[in-house]
């Protein structure tokens, strides 16, 4: 998968340059951006810090204080970069975790003090389409065979996003479920040992299943025809499954992997010690202590939308595309589009 060319030479006429600020479970992201009708242009590429906000939420349903010192320390190093590049607009989206934290007022009072925007604490169904609208805006017209399945496996849930199945609307959302899986909510609720037991694994499959089957009532995935995976867990294992020694973002980058060797290395890092991931440049250090849980939420939605496919037209898909573009994308590419025309 490439970028579209209006992002990598830019676009002319009328332009706005915004910023996006995605604060999920996990990470918290940054992209400063330049959007005009044709797409947009980047001006500082995405800057990610690992934050672990949703530390014990799933638990607790509060924000650890530990965990508040993160992401205002991460905030106030993302307003030195703003403050060096004028925006004409900044939007904060904050996900799972923020929306299950009984305390979230006092996130929303300290981030606004530091960055002077109150973070915007979106649904699930909206994460899902600013997912897809980030997935799908980089492909090039019949490069991949719509309809797409975009994945967005977080650190506290996981979107899945059917569109693009009219030639007309190829970015268009037809149906999108949020499920609380991810990462972090998965190795806290299940995968207490290192390595984890065969018995917690599979308590946490029985769990996955359960959510998958709830999405499936809404989302069609039978009638996925390429499935697009984003987030950091799925960029990761993609990662490790080409033999990359240190991540490289143009190297998994719209990298077609086949689901059996996708399997296989979830397997294997998910059977893993801490310790023994931890010998691995691929992985993030804040990403070591969660990365199975998210590798193994991200082996069930394959399986499963794998055998959809096969129950709708006989026919099972054999492989996913990862991409480095998802929801800060749809958050910068939609915002900006919003204020073009507001002007």
């Amino acid at each position: 998968m490439t970028q579209l060319a209006s992002q990598q030479q830019g676009g002319t006429g009328k332009s706005v340059t915004v910023a996006g600020i995605d604060c999920g479970t996990n990470s918290i992201r940054l992209k400063i951006s330049r959007v005009d009708a044709n797409g947009y242009e980047d001006i500082v590429p995405r800057v990610l810090r690992v934050v672990r906000l949703g530390q014990d939420v799933d638990k607790t349903h509060r924000f650890a204080d530990e965990a508040l010192k993160r992401v205002y320390a991460a905030a106030r190093e993302f307003a030195q970069i703003l403050a060096e590049h004028p925006v004409d607009g900044l939007r904060f989206v904050a996900t799972s975790a923020t929306r299950d934290a009984e305390n979230r007022a006092e996130f929303e009072d300290e981030i606004q003090r530091i960055l002077g925007v109150r973070p915007e604490v979106i649904p699930g169904t909206e994460e899902a389409a600013l997912s897809f609208l980030g997935a799908t805006s980089v492909v090039p017209r019949g490069e991949l065979e719509p309809p797409y399945l975009v994945v967005d496996l977080g650190g506290g849930s996981t979107e899945l996003v059917l569109g693009g199945g009219d030639e007309q609307s190829e970015t268009d959302v037809q149906a999108a479920f949020s499920m609380n899986i991810g990462s972090v909510r998965m190795t806290e609720r299940h995968l207490h040992t290192d390595p984890p037991t065969q018995q917690e694994i599979d308590e946490a499959v029985a769990d996955i299943d359960e959510h998958i089957d709830e999405a499936f009532r809404t989302v069609p995935a039978g009638k996925t025809r390429t499935i697009i995976g984003v987030s950091g867990t799925v960029t990761t294992m993609t990662a490790l499954a080409i033999g990359l020694k240190e991540y490289d973002h143009s190297a998994v980058d719209g990298r077609r992997l086949s689901l059996e060797d996708a399997y296989a290395v979830d397997d294997r890092f998910l059977r893993m010690t801490r310790e023994e991931r931890r010998a691995y440049k691929t992985i993030h250090p804040g990403r070591i202590d969660v990365v199975g849980g998210g590798a193994l939420v991200w082996s069930r939605v394959l399986a499963r939308v794998s055998q959809a496919a096969l129950e709708d037209h006989d026919k099972a898909i054999d492989s996913f595309v990862a991409s480095e573009h998802g929801l800060l994308d749809g958050i910068v590419l939609d915002y900006g589009r919003r204020l073009l025309a507001s002007h």
